[in-house]
């Protein structure tokens, strides 16, 4: 367990919690490790260094074994990535020659003769029936020993750890923080404060909890550990009892309640007899989910319980015998009435809802009388509202404006997107503005006012962190939205998976889209070799795991657009298979090395989103000719088999068109406000280090920094939105 968690910190914060061993002599063993630590992009920094050249040498080679194991899973070299053209990027073959050459040598078998014979018969080859397709015909030693050894460049990542403190304190702190976020962790993450909730039961916990579905996974550890768990919905409980479950705990998707014990089930029925003996008019909320709590009475059972009547009132109202007037069916009433005015005094009441569907009043709105009713009760709310849905209804109104929004994208929380045209009315241009202006005053009160905000500028285009579940989990990843420069001449994609159960046959892809978002070119396993670049063959079999590649020369690429993507050609889907992920390298023309370098990756992110089509991250060239990745992090329905990026050319280019002409706010955002709001904002540089505490934004941590400064980097962003 303790070396669980030390991952943990180490995955989250970048910081190695700091060792607990007896002085020593390891020096040597210290400047081994971040030897070591180098070969796959990271650096102990100068006082980590120094601190345990301080330790023993026991001390200091425990802590490199765990922390290198940490650091080589996090940017995908915990694995073999070979390749099936050995020699990749050279040498890969025009693919119909490929093709006629594993045909050849199919008819030159014996065995497999007489069944390739009686295919071509019918006009039809099916490639994986052949017996030198989709299969490695090397071993992994073969393919190194073909590959020069990487030259070192100026532009290869590192990353640089630091020292933490002791593993207790860290693991407190990365427990607080995952608690008490303002916004909606992803799924990675969310269990991930599970385990800490399991340890941290017993001690600090944060003042505040907002997100109900991070309450539900701290409520369950409260329940195993004995201590009253925190309720002030029926959607709480229900939310515990799926948790409880090891279900969604967002209640996306329906959880099978498995048979709980009778201590499990009197803490659940006592919480929601407690929640209606309080406050009656929350048995509405049951009609939100009302399957699930029939589903949840099931198991348990009420009518054991007579003491607390409250909770069999819950499951009354879900089965239809006991009737419940929801808030939301008496503002769809006033709606229908066209009571517009009604509607706003009601949801006055309800600031999150009367936030959420600011668009339906403007538009439903009769009059300049209403609209300004409408304007006037944000104005009077919005201090009652979270700092998270300010800032979403801020970027929403922002691309509503009316020669903008042509497209609209739906995303759910799992990732899965899907695009339509938006064909409704404009919302009113001085209503919109009027309400941008309330808006940003109000994040603008809300934010610190830090003395001295020092800023990196390439985190300027990261997009805030409004949902934790729009940025996957991994190395180097940025919310969807963001926007950072792409440096390197060459663009290598990575994608790797292991199979649990069935054959699986992942396809690496790349779609080529100009300007106008129309098909320039692709590269994939029906296209091996193009102008722009190389793809490393295709692999059909993952027992022992596999890996695809596809080379890009930017400098080449006739279009505009370059969007990677991994398609379910059969087999298991990204959240059942044992492993899988994406991401990508940058390299110098002159550089060589293997196909996989970890010191060469950029980014590597998890696939276990719905869909059989994963987007992880678009490319765009800008018009003086740089390059910039903006990142997606969504999937697409796509076919229960045999996806080809030929065959969803137009669902991927329309998507992109919506996100790509959306925009989202950035850190640079909230920094304009900061300034704006008289915080002395300079630009950071590394050869001025501040001997004061200052508040820091940017994608690393400085060495060099006030150990009382503030940092904020892609780790933490989420605390930068105000609550």
């Amino acid at each position: 367990m303790i070396h669980r968690l030390e991952r943990l910190v180490i995955r989250h914060t970048l910081r190695i919690p700091a060792p607990a061993g007896p002085a020593g002599a390891g020096e040597v063993a210290a400047r081994q490790f971040d030897a070591a630590l180098m070969s796959v992009g990271f650096k102990l920094s100068a006082d980590a260094l120094r601190t345990l050249s301080g330790l023993s040498e026991g001390t200091v080679v425990d802590t490199a074994v765990r922390t290198l194991a940490t650091v080589r899973e996090l940017v995908g070299d915990h694995v073999r990535h070979n390749v099936y053209f050995v020699d990749f990027p050279a040498n890969v073959p025009d693919t119909f020659e490929f093709w006629t050459r594993c045909l050849t040598e199919a008819l030159e078998d014996r065995k497999a003769r007489p069944g390739i014979i009686a295919q071509l018969r019918t006009g039809v080859l099916n490639l994986l029936t052949l017996p030198s397709y989709g299969s490695y015909q090397h071993t992994y030693e073969e393919m190194l020993a073909a590959h020069d050894e990487l030259l070192a460049a100026a532009g290869d990542r590192l990353t640089v750890l630091h020292l933490g403190e002791p593993l207790e304190a860290e693991v407190t702190a990365l427990y607080l923080g995952l608690a008490g976020s303002s916004t909606p962790l992803g799924e990675e993450h969310l269990a991930d404060l599970g385990v800490l909730a399991r340890h941290c039961a017993d001690g600090p916990q944060p003042e505040t909890i907002p997100v109900r579905e991070n309450r539900a996974v701290i409520n369950a550890a409260r329940l195993k550990a004995g201590s009253a768990p925190l309720l002030d919905t029926v959607t709480d409980v229900l939310r515990l009892a799926c948790a409880v479950s090891d279900g969604d705990v967002s209640l996306q998707q329906p959880t099978r309640f498995r048979t709980m014990s009778r201590p499990v089930r009197r803490a659940l029925l006592a919480g929601l007899d407690d929640v209606v003996a309080r406050a009656p008019a929350k048995l509405a909320d049951v009609l939100a989910h009302r399957e699930a709590f029939k589903r949840l009475g099931e198991r348990l059972h009420p009518h054991e319980y007579p003491r607390w009547p409250h909770a069999a009132e819950v499951f009354a109202v879900a089965r239809g015998e006991k009737r419940a007037y929801s808030f939301d069916g008496r503002v769809e009433a006033l709606f229908e009435a066209g009571d517009v005015t009604g509607a706003v005094e009601l949801l006055k009441s309800a600031p999150g809802k009367l936030f959420r569907g600011l668009d339906r009043l403007l538009r439903s709105a009769a009059g300049q009388e209403e609209r300004d009713a409408v304007v006037a009760a944000v104005e009077e709310v919005a201090p009652e509202v979270s700092g998270r849905v300010v800032l979403s209804v801020r970027e929403y109104l922002h691309n509503r404006a009316e020669e903008t929004g042509r497209k609209r994208v739906f995303v759910n929380r799992g990732g899965r997107a899907h695009v339509t045209d938006d064909a409704r009315p404009a919302v009113p241009e001085d209503e919109r503005k009027r309400l941008i202006a309330v808006l940003d005053a109000e994040t603008a009160r809300r934010l610190p006012s830090p003395e001295r905000l020092l800023v990196d500028p390439d985190v300027l285009g990261v997009a805030l962190p409004l949902s934790g579940r729009a940025t996957a989990a991994g190395l180097g990843m940025r919310p969807r939205g963001s926007v950072s420069r792409v440096d390197g001449e060459l663009l290598r994609f990575f994608v790797y998976w292991k199979q649990k159960q069935r054959v699986t046959d992942y396809d690496l892809s790349a779609l080529l889209l100009d300007a106008e978002y129309d098909t320039v070119s692709w590269l994939s396993y029906t296209n091996l070799r193009a102008v722009e670049g190389e793809h490393s063959g295709d692999i059909t079999n993952a027992p022992d795991g596999a890996s695809e590649f596809i080379n890009l020369r930017l400098g080449a690429v006739q279009g505009t657009y370059v969007v990677p993507q991994v398609n379910i050609y059969s087999g298991e889907q990204f959240e059942e298979a044992e492993e899988s992920f994406f991401g990508f390298m940058l390299r110098e023309g002159e550089q060589k090395g293997r196909p996989f370098e970890p010191r060469t990756v950029r980014m590597k992110s998890e696939l276990r989103g719905p869909g059989r089509v994963a987007l992880p991250l678009a490319f765009r060239r800008a018009e003086d000719g740089s390059w910039h990745a903006k990142w997606l992090h969504l999937y697409l329905k796509g076919h229960p088999a045999h996806n080809r990026v030929e065959g969803n050319q137009v669902s991927v280019a329309n998507l992109l068109r919506g996100i790509v002409e959306r925009e989202q706010l950035t850190v640079g955002y909230l920094t304009g406000l900061m300034a704006n709001g008289g915080t002395d904002v300079a630009t950071w540089d590394a050869a001025a280090v501040p001997d004061e505490p200052v508040t820091y934004i940017g994608l690393e941590r400085p060495e060099g920094l006030h150990p009382d400064s503030v940092v904020i980097t892609p780790e933490n962003l989420r605390d930068l939105i105000p609550e």
